[in-house]
């Protein structure tokens, strides 16, 4: 007779879960990073935080969108790392925002991601939670440990950051 306060280990779950689950979130992460190497290692750092946190208490069932919304956190975290980096290796220069809206045109997709690549972490970070997650200004802004008012005005410098560098990618000088 087995003890009814033993509970099976939610990792067992997951590990069915993996072979389906890891080309999703590998391709998820690839896909916002462009980095092969980063999204293998941002995969395992994913996995292992699923394994940690299923064994919690109360924590929520898995499956593939759980183990997304982790790899979105792990990918935060690693722009997050990447910007305080960057911040004490350079001085910042902030340029007065556009007035007008630089998405309004039709971008070319390879040269739109070599160019939010190329980008600082702190904007890419913002643009891609905000265009490619589809994520709203409030959720972006909690993401990043920033008020609203913040991230938007981090959300325009970060566009017209872009567009300048899409531009100039382009050769062009609007």
């Amino acid at each position: 007779m087995t003890d009814p306060r033993v509970r099976p280990d939610p990792a067992f779950a997951l590990l069915d879960l993996y072979e389906s689950a890891l080309p999703e979130v590998y391709g998820y992460l690839l896909s916002r990073c462009g980095d092969r190497t980063l999204a293998e290692e941002l995969t395992s750092e994913t996995f292992l935080g699923a394994v940690r946190t299923c064994r919690a208490p109360g924590a929520p069932p898995v499956s593939t969108g759980w183990l997304i919304g982790i790899a979105r956190h792990k990918l935060v975290d690693h722009w997050r790392r990447r910007e305080r980096e960057e911040r004490g290796l350079r001085l910042v220069h902030d340029t007065e925002p556009e007035h007008t809206d630089p998405w309004d045109s039709e971008l070319d997709a390879i040269v739109a991601h070599e160019v939010l690549a190329s980008l600082g972490a702190h904007h890419r970070a913002a643009l891609t939670l905000r265009y490619l997650d589809g994520l709203g200004v409030r959720e972006v802004a909690e993401h990043l440990d920033r008020t609203v008012h913040a991230t938007e005005a981090l959300l325009v410098r970060a566009k017209a950051a872009f567009r300048r560098a899409y531009d100039e990618k382009e050769g062009r000088d609007d």
